[in-house]
């Protein structure tokens, strides 16, 4: 199994970037497991926000993602990367990783398909 920890998070302003990382250590290879980030704010469903293949050659986005959160891995260093750029008050959430290992290069944006979940890190942006 992986253990996965998220770090990265803060009080920002709107308009400002934040560069979000999820590490993880274990047994097997990082390279072997999809990632994703998700966010989840009280009283909501979680929001699936982006996945990455094992690979790190393709990625996956939310509508609501797409233009301003990017996804990118590093796996000689176990760790998974979301930059958000022009933070808004509505992106304010725990922002989660999660993994799965795969036998293929690919990706989910359901929560079920997801076994490793890390704690979670807060972003919070000020109006």
């Amino acid at each position: 199994q992986v253990q996965l920890v998220e770090s990265g998070g803060g009080l920002v302003q709107t308009g400002e970037s934040l560069r979000l990382s999820c590490a993880g250590s274990g047994r097997t290879p990082f390279a072997y497991y999809r990632v994703a980030w998700f966010r989840q704010v009280p009283g909501k469903e979680r929001e699936f926000v982006a996945c990455i293949v094992p690979s790190g050659m393709d990625t996956f986005y939310a509508d609501s993602a797409k233009g301003r959160f990017a996804i990118s891995r590093d796996n000689a260093k176990s760790t998974v990367f979301l930059e958000i750029d022009g933070l808004k008050p509505e992106d304010t959430a725990v922002y989660s990783c999660a993994a799965r290992p795969r036998p293929v290069d690919d990706c989910s944006t359901r929560t079920g398909d997801y076994d490793y979940w890390g704690q979670g890190t807060q972003v919070a942006v000020s109006s």
